[in-house]
């Protein structure tokens, strides 16, 4: 399990040509599944999610995280976190997780970022939909968080 993090001082997505969601002062989160991940990683993303450091603080160190700005977090659906592209010109998705494995543990991932940081600050784009992204990087500053399935 895969999330692509951005600090961004914006962020909003279009859904099949429609206005979706949008977000001020937070994180743009792609989110993405792969064949063994678990409802445990969901869970263990999102309050990693929550709890990481990336802005600034008094001392423009980054020692505080989304829950202590009071931030925002997008996220969206992005399969294309786990292409392959160590062969050939095209890249392959194999290893991305199919919608019916996906969509459950993209759903538990919001579902607990939102009671972590509360249900008006977690916005979404549309599972499977055309999307388009846009943003205001901040810094720019962008981070992958993984969650790998525990070992035997």
């Amino acid at each position: 399990m895969k999330a692509w993090i951005q600090r961004v001082n914006s962020a909003k997505v279009e859904i099949e040509g429609h206005p979706g969601s949008s977000i001020g002062r937070g994180f743009m989160i792609l989110f993405s599944v792969t064949h063994t991940d678990t409802p445990a990683m969901a869970e263990r993303l999102a309050a990693r999610t929550a709890k990481l450091r990336l802005f600034e603080d008094s001392n423009g160190k980054t020692n505080l995280s989304l829950a202590d700005i009071g931030g925002c977090a997008l996220v969206v659906s992005q399969f294309t976190l786990y292409a392959d592209t160590r062969h050939g010109n095209r890249p392959g998705f194999s290893a991305a997780a199919r919608p019916e494995k996906a969509i459950p543990l993209y759903e538990l991932f919001v579902k607990r970022l939102k009671d972590l940081l509360g249900e008006d600050r977690v916005k979404t784009g549309r599972f499977g939909a055309y999307m388009k992204v846009s943003l205001e990087n901040d810094g720019p500053f962008s981070v992958e968080l993984a969650e790998d399935p525990p070992s035997d």
